[in-house]
Order: structure tokens, then sequence, then C-alpha cells
């Protein structure tokens, strides 16, 4: 049991930290590890399902503390997060009620193709047409409900597409980071809802579990993240991060092809 919280704590102060400093969610980082975690401690069927579902709890907890530090430096654009946010709330909630529809070996494969399309990214560092702007309210919402369901089937918040997104619109890169930070808030509010109602009558889960949040990784992972989160932001108004970003894709193009085969 002592391994078994270390690995969540440490977890939780890495996923937290880059949440904070380039936000695109730490579930990329916890999904893999959760994973990994549950199939060896808790011997669960639906190992993947949880790692999803917690990491997407953890996020509401992690993105709260890293929005504040961003809302104090003045960076989010909450115009933009009241343009998406329906479409957000729904397809999270939606997103996330769908995966237990998916076996653990198809979700754990879709992960690792996001972690790849991610790396991908994050290396390309494609440059956006200077006269391109954000959509209007329809297309926003649109855009956020795809942002939302695939997010939260995911489990990684709402900050590995939208900073994308919102870059390739040319916001500011510590504007993309601090408005992306603040929709994962909506996405892991309605996507935990979802998985905790999609699992709740399931009878082979593990004790202490909501559906498919498992309350002790929760809780060990949120009582780093919560500290971390904040010097990430507050790293991320203060550094560079290309290389960052560049070594952060190396990661996940690993921790990808870990998911493919898992």
């Amino acid at each position: 049991m002592i391994i078994e919280i270390a690995i969540y704590l440490v977890a939780g102060a890495f996923a937290g930290l880059l949440a904070g400093l380039l936000g695109i969610g730490g579930g990329l980082v916890l999904v893999p590890i959760l994973s990994t975690a549950f199939l060896i401690f808790l011997d669960s069927p639906y190992s993947v399902h949880m790692a999803i579902a917690t990491s997407l709890a953890t996020i509401l907890v992690t993105s709260l503390s890293s929005v504040n530090t961003h809302h104090r430096h003045q960076a989010v654009r909450w115009d933009i997060l009241k343009t998406m946010i329906l479409g957000v709330l729904l397809g999270a909630f939606l997103g996330a009620w769908s995966a237990q529809f998916f076996s653990t070996s198809i979700l754990a494969k879709l992960f690792g193709l996001m972690e790849l399309l991610v790396a991908w990214q994050l290396l390309s560092n494609r440059k956006p047409s200077p006269q391109r702007q954000l959509p209007g309210l329809l297309a926003q919402n649109s855009v956020g409900a795809g942002i939302g369901g695939l997010s939260s089937l995911l489990g990684v918040g709402g900050g590995s597409l939208s900073t994308p997104y919102l870059l390739w619109h040319n916001i500011k890169a510590h504007q993309a980071i601090a408005t992306s930070a603040a929709l994962s808030l909506p996405v892991a509010l309605s996507g935990t809802a979802a998985y905790m109602l999609a699992g709740i009558k399931l009878e082979d889960l593990p004790d202490y579990t909501s559906g498919f949040v498992y309350w002790p990784a929760f809780l060990a992972i949120v009582t780093m993240s919560v500290f971390t989160a904040h010097w990430g932001a507050k790293l991320a108004h203060r550094t560079s991060v290309d290389l960052l970003k560049k070594a952060f894709a190396v990661l996940l193009i690993i921790l990808g092809v870990k998911m493919l085969f898992f």
C-alpha cells in the first residue's frame, strides 16, 4: 500500500506541474501511470476506465489552483470561455458516458493515439495565418463540444486540445495556456459526473470507488498537484516553454507507444 500511494503522490506532483506550466493537462501523464498501477495493485478489468475517470477528477482540483494563479496574472480570456462552455459541458458528459461502451484495450489504444497526436503537434510548431481569428458563437460551441467529448473520453482535461486550437487562432501563448486551464474545469466537472454515473451499478469494481473514480489515488494525487500546479502556472509567466514542450513531446511518444500495446 505504501508503494502504491507513493506512486500516486509522485504522479500527482508531476501532473500538476505540467498542467500549470504548459496548460495541456496532467492527464496525459496520469492515465498511463494510473492504468498500470491499477492493473498491478487492484487487478481490475476496468483499469483504464478507472484511470481516465480518476484523472478527470484530479484535473478539477488541479485546474482550480492553476486558473487562480493565471487569473491573478490577468491571462485568462474569460470571453472565450463564455463562447465555448455550453458545448464543452455537453460534449464532456457525452464523451465520458460513452466510455462504458468501449473495452479497456480500445480505450488504451485511443489514448495512445491521442498522445502521439499531441506530441506531433508540440514538435511541429506550425504557425497560423496572421489573419486567422476565432469563429462565431455557434462554431465555438461546436468546437467546444468536440474538445469536451474527446478530452473527457480519454481523461486529459481540455487543455491538450484547446491550447493548440487557441494558438492556431492567434491567441497569445500565455493566454492560450491560461484559458485552456480554465476550460479544463467544465470538462473535468461534467466528465467526472458522467464516469461516476456510468460505473455506479458495476459490482466488480474495487473498494473506495464511486463509479469509475478511485478515491485513494484521487486524494494522493491532488495532495501534490494542487501545489505543483500553482508553481507551474507561475513558471509559465517567467520562462520560455519551447524546450520543455520538446522534452514533453518525447515523453508523450514513449507513453503513447506503451498505451498502444497495453
